[in-house]
């Protein structure tokens, strides 16, 4: 009765390592083969006489012992070695130095034995899961995932997956103004796998700026398709986010495309984030442009760059200067880390009267492209423009000196014109 029960509890092993997900047939059939063998070697001192034959479908395994026949007489090694007589019980036409081939049923090694290879397997079985689930999730290190609560502890959740592995939420990796439930099913990017003493370690994260991206991949198909380009993003998790775009499509509107029709493709995100601001801004390779694009809803006066020592000066009506720095100093921050440039922002009191212009508004007169040369030398206002000289505006902005003087005689002739007005 005992044998029966021991042999019943071994196919019930191979049964539950024969459901054992993320473990290939050959795998499988090599780490059984193994732990019959080294439970055989453990028993007799070799293995190497033995054949074991796995068969992973049915749940099922053949032990096969091979002996050399020797003279009643001359037996050494009842492992290696059969006598004549007991080996003719096997085969009858079997001589002396032949090899015999026989079944060996493993229940009969005892329950020692049994146990002991239950326990190797097990072993072997925890091994090659630990190993599945730390390659599992290294392939996916940078993508969503989503997973349900499990439990919710001070410093951290633990959070379980579709298969019931277990994976990590650090207080340090949630949004502020994330609060969970057991139950209740979270989405953040597998931030990275620790691995130590072969225990793998899923940590996740909703503060990083990757998962910031990965959502705007998985809302706006223009970035999943290649046609628009994440350049930079700048994150304060749960408060603030700036993200710089780039089109390779001349009829595609990044900002346009990214936000969606009445925001519909920003709400998604922003929702995700716990109603974190996003702005999205057109990207550029120029430096004062991107500063002061950066620094939007604020606009600048004027710019002075930096590029060796990454640093900036921008100049501000005073009225601007608090949209720059934004609430709680954010703005400034956050454009910073954008543009990876340090930037000072300095009230402009020359141009702090209410006369001065911004260039945009002279689009009717002056072509877009020529602001636009203006702007790149780090002038937004007319007067920022009629501060510096005919031929230093002619070599820095590249503009011929006709259009200068014709730009020169446009702004010159709107002060003149508000100064008649105020005289009379």
């Amino acid at each position: 009765m005992a044998k029966k029960e021991e042999t019943i509890s071994m196919i019930d092993t191979l049964a539950e390592f024969k459901e054992l997900k993320n473990i290939d047939k050959d795998t499988m059939i090599s780490v059984l083969e193994d732990s019959f063998r080294n439970v055989i070697a453990k028993m007799f001192g070799t293995d190497e006489n033995y054949d074991v034959i796995i068969n992973p479908e049915k749940g099922d395994f053949e032990i096969w012992r091979n002996r050399t026949v020797v003279a009643d007489d001359e037996l050494e090694d009842g492992n290696l070695q059969l006598t004549l007589t007991e080996a003719r019980k096997i085969d009858a036409d079997c001589e002396v130095g032949e090899e015999v081939t026989d079944e060996v049923h493993f229940a009969d090694f005892g329950r020692r034995a049994i146990l002991n290879l239950r326990q190797t397997l097990a072993s072997k079985i925890l091994e090659l899961q630990k190993d599945s689930l730390f390659a599992k999730y290294k392939d996916k290190i940078g993508n969503i995932i989503a997973a349900d609560v499990y439990q919710v502890w001070k410093k951290e959740i633990l959070l379980l997956d579709d298969e019931g592995n277990e994976l990590l939420l650090p207080k340090t990796e949630q949004i502020p103004t994330d609060f969970y439930r057991k139950g209740e099913t979270v989405r953040a990017i597998v931030q990275r796998v620790d691995n130590y003493n072969n225990n793998p370690k899923i940590i996740l994260s909703r503060t990083d700026k990757l998962f910031l991206q990965r959502l705007f991949e998985l809302e706006v198909p223009e970035i999943n398709d290649g046609l628009i380009t994440i350049k930079a993003i700048a994150r304060i998790p749960g408060e603030r986010a700036k993200v710089a775009v780039e089109s390779y499509d001349d009829r595609i509107d990044p900002v346009g495309a990214c936000v969606g029709m009445k925001g519909s493709r920003i709400h998604g995100i922003v929702r995700e984030l716990r109603n974190e601001n996003i702005d999205v801004i057109n990207y550029t390779s120029n430096v004062s442009l991107f500063i002061q694009r950066a620094l939007s809803p604020a606009k600048i006066s004027s710019i002075r760059v930096n590029e060796e020592e990454r640093k900036a000066e921008v100049y501000l009506r005073p009225e601007e200067v608090s949209l720059a720095i934004g609430k709680g100093g954010l703005n400034i921050k956050l454009a910073c880390m954008l543009t990876e440039y340090a930037i000072d922002v300095f009230r402009d009191v020359e141009g702090a009267d209410e006369e001065d212009i911004y260039l945009d508004e002279f689009s009717d007169e002056i072509d877009s492209w020529v602001i636009e040369a203006l702007k790149n030398i780090g002038c937004y206002t007319a007067k920022s423009v009629l501060a510096m000289s005919r031929e230093e505006i002619i070599e820095r902005a590249d503009l011929e000196e006709q259009t200068v003087d014709e730009v020169l005689a446009i702004l010159s002739a709107e002060f003149e014109e508000e100064q008649d007005e105020t005289q009379e």
